[in-house]
């Protein structure tokens, strides 16, 4: 495979998907920057100027698609390792020794819960599902305007999302190199990461779980 989406798009094929993917509605503004995005990706073209907002264009609508597509890759990604992460291998959603995290959603969990890896990565996609399937906070049509708090909702979402990555290559890394899928999944990785720097999307104190990893592989 060429690239880390015939990687995604194949996985994708097989069910590996934690969930169904998340489609943009033909002939959107969206699907439209989508489009645009995915080929500058299949161009080869350098991530660091790949995530930059192209002139003239909405930065939310920007962010709004990012935040689709690394939904849709990281669901693939976990899809990948799913069956190997149990509450039994994984009793804590963790990162190493080092890092838990605690889940919180205001509804059914009100405080910090400590919950096993899968549970917490099952509320956590539901969470994000249900963010990005409301259309008043991710409108499909232009004449619904972004909510005020879009911004600060994406951030959280990535922030979150990023926990998934933690996660997989903390405690799963081996079953990423035995399906051949560690190019792509670092590729997936540093997409994320650059579009995430660029804009300033995630605390530094977050991403500390993974410095090691940005320095092997975020050189360029």
């Amino acid at each position: 495979m060429n690239n880390f989406l015939e990687f995604f798009h194949l996985m994708d094929k097989k069910g590996k998907t934690f969930r169904p993917k998340k489609r943009f509605t033909h002939g959107t503004i969206r699907y439209s920057l989508h489009k645009q995005a995915q080929a500058s990706l299949s161009s080869g073209i350098n991530l660091r100027e790949a995530v930059r907002l192209p002139p003239g264009e909405d930065m939310n609508d920007w962010t709004a698609v990012h935040v689709v597509d690394f939904f849709n890759r990281i669901n693939l990604i976990y899809g990948t390792v799913s069956e190997y992460c149990t509450e039994t291998t994984c009793p804590k959603m963790s990162g190493g020794s080092r890092y838990e995290y605690f889940w919180q959603d205001g509804v059914n969990y009100k405080k910090p819960a400590a919950l096993p890896a899968p549970k917490y990565i099952e509320n956590l996609m539901d969470w994000v599902e249900g963010q990005i399937n409301n259309e008043e906070i991710f409108p499909v049509t232009t004449d619904v305007p972004f909510p005020r708090s879009f911004q600060t909702l994406s951030k959280k979402i990535l922030t979150r999302l990023f926990r998934v990555f933690v996660h997989v290559y903390i405690h799963h890394f081996d079953r990423i190199v035995c399906i051949g899928a560690e190019p792509h999944v670092n590729s997936c990785f540093k997409h994320f990461y650059y579009f995430v720097k660029e804009f300033d999307l995630i605390p530094i104190k977050e991403m500390e779980p993974l410095d090691e990893l940005v320095k092997q592989i975020c050189k360029d």
